[in-house]
């Protein structure tokens, strides 16, 4: 069956290019283009990407575009959801319509699926959950999920705080924490609030002093600490960040209010993703620690895919293993060879 979806998806495709473009079609007929491509033996996926909101997607989102290529032997339909998980609803069930091979979804937040990919379920199309999950009554509902265990990201980033706090001689002082969260809902921003969460439970004389939502965009978050700085002053002993994007944003409006930061500053940065633009601003310490969150996830799918294709059953969750660096960690030459 698998083989029959993929003729026909590439017929629709190319008979629907047609149709809009026939004068540039060369006099070939819709009909015509159907036998054509009724012969094709790519393998067609349907990427919903949630958006291109910071460095970090970029490179997941291109993750994906190098694995799926023709010579790789499939055909990829890309859709960006532009932050709007309706937009992604509304790709799933064209990806549906089009009788796609495969469906990879990296969902903007985890609820509300439960109806969609019921559909994608009765329809016998498989459907890959990457980077942030999907939180349905029924885990049938998708094949397999790749991506980070983005709790003990947080709980990695608040180990290394507390450990770095006793270095300091600081562990008894009371701790300012501002909190610029991401997209909420989302699981990166759910289990790295966690994580914090966690560690002013288990430390009394850490306090929270703000937290707002960044939606893990620079701009936003720039918006954001502008603000917080205007409500509590310089009183901030750590800036606790979902990503490096929110973290350049609130680098800035902390260079505007003549506050320092990183190694030797005012205020202790943690961030996250430990993207190359990240990783470089650590290791010239501007950021004090950055919590890895690998994107590369396209030749994880694919080996779900290759896996599914050969009749086996894949693992239903596979976490990527992940660490942290300080700037001590760091040089030119490894962040160049990393690839994002």
């Amino acid at each position: 069956m698998k083989g029959l979806s993929r003729k026909r998806t590439a017929a629709v495709l190319a008979a629907g290019l047609c149709l809009c473009l026939a004068p540039g079609c060369g006099g070939q007929t819709e009909e015509n283009a159907k036998e054509e491509l009724m012969e094709s033996s790519l393998i067609t996926v349907g990427f919903s990407q949630l958006g291109n909101e910071s460095d970090w997607r970029v490179a997941n989102t291109e993750s994906v575009k190098e694995t799926f290529t023709e010579e790789n032997g499939y055909n990829l339909l890309v859709e960006d959801a532009q932050q709007k998980q309706e937009n992604q609803i509304t790709a799933i069930r064209n990806f549906i319509l089009l009788e796609v091979d495969y469906i990879v979804i990296a969902p903007v937040v985890e609820t509300g699926w439960d109806e969609v990919l019921s559909e994608a379920k009765e329809a016998g199309v498989p459907v890959i959950v990457m980077d942030r999950q999907v939180d349905v009554e029924d885990d049938s509902l998708y094949t397999a999920w790749v991506g980070s265990d983005m709790y003990a990201e947080g709980k990695l980033a608040v180990d290394w705080l507390s450990d770095y706090l006793e270095a300091q001689g600081r562990q008894e002082e009371d701790i300012s924490i501002v909190h610029i969260q991401g997209t909420l809902g989302s699981s990166a921003q759910i289990g790295r609030t966690e994580g914090l969460d966690e560690g002013l439970k288990t430390h009394e004389n850490w306090h929270l002093a703000a937290r707002e939502v960044g939606e893990f965009t620079q701009a936003k978050a720039c918006e954001v600490m502008r603000e917080i700085l205007e409500e509590v002053g310089d009183d901030i002993d750590v800036l606790y960040c979902e990503n490096d994007s929110e973290a350049f944003g609130a680098m800035q409006a902390l260079d505007e209010a003549g506050i320092t930061y990183g190694e030797g500053g005012d205020v202790i940065l943690i961030s996250f993703d430990a993207t190359e633009a990240g990783l470089r601003a650590c290791m010239e310490g501007e950021m004090n620690v950055n919590v890895e969150c690998n994107p590369l996830h396209g030749p994880r799918v694919e080996e779900i895919i290759r896996q599914l294709e050969a009749g086996e059953e894949p693992e239903k969750e596979e976490y990527v293993e992940e660490t942290l660096f300080e700037p001590e960690d760091l040089t030119e030459e490894f962040i160049s060879a990393r690839g994002y």
